[in-house]
């Protein structure tokens, strides 16, 4: 037994490790951001809407572009059976967000293994050691690993090509980031061109070739992508060229802010990568390699930058080759550790590494307390709740509200109803039938403050232990109609 349990944790303890931390996260931040409310809302009517297209969300509230719904069926489809448990189980709804998460995080983390186990086989155990290693004390991509962004479904594909690169798999590579390119994000271009030029001029592969197998593929994924989306939108409709020509040709990316060119590099590497920031450079000087490996990816990343608006998620899919170069460079320096001009090295990988951790514990705290609004309708429904009252309670929820933690997936059943109605002025609240506002808003007249709920706002350094606190302010207000009997004979905390 002791044997067939070691191999065990010998195949798969870098994948519970992995996923633990993924699952945690998970369960600790339950709730979704607006960057993530078209995946969450589609795989919710998947789920419980199923073929009745005229209930679904999206039709509602289209969003600024379409995106495509095949990953939500993908996730929704392998989800299915857990929700058909829970639903005769008639547990909560919000049990299902946990199980669509989990099933996308171990899409995301098989896609990793595959890579991972690339990795083993090319540079040794060791380097594979040490990429987990950094990777479980970096706090995005295992926290990202599991919410439905577009970006995180083409990091599934990305994976599986740096996986195929490795393994010499060059078609198979490309295959993945087309794939990725026109079904989930169209800016994985920017990864698909400097990387399909490398192995072009390396004579990986051969022009003739390339261009057959680039033509078959995106003529195969441009008509899945727009057979599945015209059905669903009710429209003619290729999702990721719209994105592309809003994004690109029209460059209305900028409404939603800017950055400085070198940003990715001063700031969102850092942040993600960590101690694996100036390790990653280290391996390129410690193992050439790597450098194939990696210019790409950096080509990617100084391509991206010439584009306005930047987020962290928009290269995120850069991260595992940067941590596989930090890999090598920190494998080199625990192997010669004990040479006297290794041996600072070693220590300052060390501090590196605890710093990582701290950074990822606070990084986590401040995200924890970033959905407010999620926590405000969760406390509704628990201090609000009456088994005797059968009367319909209407929930309306503002545009801040639906953008900071609640989904589809929050909502309970009757007699709980709920109304996202854009374009209501706050003086017309007084004249609706609404129970409860969830509002960035504290005084609404006709309404009484009946709780706040706080959010995180900024991280503050003070002297003494601990050097940082995270700074707590209001950010969401949950009001009651002051006609409703309901609201007015129950005691509530109060927004004092």
């Amino acid at each position: 037994m002791a044997p067939q349990s070691s191999k065990f944790l010998q195949n798969y303890g870098f994948d519970l490790v992995l996923g633990s931390i993924a699952a945690f996260y998970v369960f600790m931040a339950p709730y979704t951001k607006v960057e993530e409310s078209f995946n969450v809302q589609a795989m919710h009517d998947i789920l419980y809407h199923q073929h009745h297209l005229e209930n679904y969300d999206h039709l509602e509230f289209p969003g600024v572009v379409p995106r495509t719904f095949i990953g939500a069926l993908i996730v929704s489809i392998l989800a299915s059976p857990v929700i058909l448990a829970m639903n005769l189980l008639h547990l909560p709804k919000i049990y299902s967000l946990f199980a669509v998460r989990l099933v996308l995080g171990c899409i995301i983390l098989l896609t990793l293994r595959f890579f991972r186990i690339q990795v083993r086989n090319k540079f040794g155990h060791q380097v594979e050691a040490f990429f987990v290693i950094l990777t479980a004390l970096q706090f995005h991509l295992l926290f990202y690993c599991t919410r439905p962004l577009p970006n995180i479904l083409s990091l599934g594909l990305v994976n599986l090509a740096y996986g195929y690169s490795l393994k010499g798999s060059f078609y198979a590579a490309l295959k993945c980031l087309i794939f990725a390119t026109i079904v989930f994000r169209c800016d994985m271009l920017l990864l698909l061109g400097p990387l399909g030029l490398q192995l072009l001029l390396t004579k990986s592969i051969s022009l003739w070739e390339s261009l057959k197998c680039g033509i078959s593929t995106a003529l195969l994924c441009i008509g899945l992508t727009t057979l599945v989306d015209t059905i669903m939108w009710k429209k003619l409709v290729w999702p990721e060229f719209e994105v592309l020509w809003f994004n690109s040709v029209l460059n209305r990316s900028s409404e939603w802010g800017t950055h400085s060119f070198h940003w990715y590099f001063t700031s969102a590497l850092p942040r993600a990568l960590l101690a694996a920031y100036p390790l990653c450079m280290l391996g390129v000087f410690l193992d050439r390699r790597i450098l194939s490996y990696i210019l790409p990816v950096f080509l990617f990343v100084l391509l991206y930058s010439k584009l306005p608006h930047k987020e962290l998620r928009f290269i995120i899919s850069s991260v595992p080759i940067f941590n596989l170069s930090a890999a090598i460079a920190a494998n080199r320096i625990y192997n010669n550790r004990k040479k006297s001009l290794w041996k600072l090295l070693y220590f300052c990988l060390l501090g590196l590494l605890l710093i990582s951790l701290g950074c990822t514990i606070i990084t986590f705290m401040a995200s924890y307390n970033n959905y407010p609004s999620g926590y405000g309708l969760k406390h509704l429904h628990q201090i609000g709740h009456s088994t005797n009252d059968t009367d319909e309670q209407w929930v309306h929820i503002d545009p801040f509200s639906a953008m900071n933690g609640i989904s589809r997936f929050c909502e309970n059943a009757s007699p709980w109803r709920y109304s996202k109605e854009e374009g209501i002025l706050i003086e017309e609240f007084r004249w609706r039938n609404f129970t409860f506002l969830i509002n960035e808003h504290s005084n609404i007249e006709g309404f009484k403050c009946l709780f706040a709920v706080n959010g995180f706002s900024k991280i503050h350094l003070q002297s003494g232990f601990p050097p940082i606190s995270l700074v707590e302010e209001p950010k969401v207000f949950i009001l009651g109609n002051i006609k409703s009997e309901y609201v007015m004979n129950r005691n509530w905390p109060g927004c004092s």
